[in-house]
């Protein structure tokens, strides 16, 4: 099967090289070499500092009393 699809790359090579191809090959490698997306987060501070770290949709209240 990969064989096949080696010859077939070869004699459309002109296709695969020009603007759609590359488009198309771009898109697929694409699809199979997707990053996954980080979810943790990190916070750096210095000493004596008040830290507030929050995720999406978070109301934050800072009230000092």
């Amino acid at each position: 099967m990969l064989e096949d699809l080696w010859q077939t790359i070869l004699a459309e090579k002109e296709w695969v090289f020009s603007g759609i191809g590359v488009l198309v090959l771009s898109v697929i490698l694409g699809i199979f070499f997707k990053k996954k997306a980080s979810t943790a987060q990190k916070i750096k501070s210095g000493a004596g500092s008040t830290n507030v770290q929050a995720g999406r949709d978070a109301n934050v209240n800072l009230k000092s009393d």
